[in-house]
């Protein structure tokens, strides 16, 4: 297996972790990051490193994009089209040995649900532009992928969170917020089940569209709450959304409403989560960073 990921990420990375596991030397990894001194400590980890910024091709990506036999997407869509297939489709066009295609959306494609649950078959009303050219993303790659005959796993995240960016994290560097928006819940997922699903699924070569969201949807305050509990610290006082200081991107994460089922990815792949909730999740970061 050869893997080009388009945005070493978070969550990027984490599947590539977990594919060498599955894979052993047999697996080789390459991808783009947007700076030098990023792709100088991912290649100390073995990683084969191009720069991308997503304004223009990158200088030297084509070999290993046309040595991939697994594609990730990771970055995100740049208006008005996806930066990856505006610079190199050329190069995607010449990997003969691509066999599968992952993209990392959003569930923010949904839209608002007014609390309701959800799964793959509802109907995209993305709200904000961020959302709104993922769900444009999403169309583009699967029309590149029908082009070439290949399938295309078009995965769906709530919200990441795991080690160094999780409500511990925060109530530990003092930055925690304790935002409340009176009957709002949203999904979240870790960043390991994304990349335990994503590994699995380039393996299986999976297809379709699928929610990688946790089992239980939850009001942001209730993780504040429970990380401070965890570590023995003073849950920040509670803030009403109208009257706190947000920025613009912080806020738009209030304003869909929706639960989101897992069940579609967990019968495709037979799986279940490692962190089914919020309390799994934040109770194996604590004991990781003590």
């Amino acid at each position: 297996m050869k893997l080009f990921c388009f945005g070493l990420g978070y969550s990027a990375l984490a599947t590539g972790r977990w594919l060498r596991r599955l894979h052993g030397e047999e697996f080789s990894w390459a991808g783009t990051v947007r700076s030098v001194d990023k792709g100088k400590a991912l290649a100390d980890q073995g990683i084969t490193v191009h720069l991308f910024d997503g304004t223009a091709p990158s200088p030297t990506a084509a070999a290993d994009i046309g040595a991939a036999t697994h594609l990730l997407v990771s970055v995100p869509p740049q208006p008005p089209a996806d930066p990856v297939l505006v610079h190199h489709r050329a190069d995607l066009d010449a990997a003969e040995n691509l066999r599968w295609l992952g993209y990392f959306s959003s569930v923010g494609v949904y839209g608002d649900a007014g609390g309701a649950w959800i799964d793959e078959s509802a109907q995209c009303r993305p709200v904000n532009p961020r959302s709104k050219d993922r769900l444009q993303a999403e169309e583009a790659w699967r029309a590149y992928a029908r082009s070439r005959d290949l399938p295309i796993a078009v995965m769906r995240l709530a919200g990441i969170y795991g080690p160094g960016r999780s409500p511990i994290d925060k109530l530990r560097a003092g930055t925690a917020r304790r935002v409340v928006k009176e009957g709002q819940v949203f999904n979240r997922i870790h960043v390991e089940d994304i990349g335990r699903i994503a590994a699995r699924a380039a393996v299986a070569l999976l297809d379709g569209v699928f929610n990688l969201a946790d089992d239980e949807p939850a009001p942001s305050q209730d993780l504040v709450e429970y990380a401070a509990g965890l570590i023995g610290a003073p849950a920040p006082p509670a803030v009403a959304l109208d009257e706190a200081e947000l920025s613009e991107m912080a806020r738009s994460f209030y304003a869909d409403n929706k639960r989101c089922s897992n069940a579609a990815i967990k019968q495709a792949l037979d799986i279940e989560l490692m962190y089914p909730t919020y309390r799994e999740g934040l109770a194996a970061i604590f004991k990781r960073t003590g």
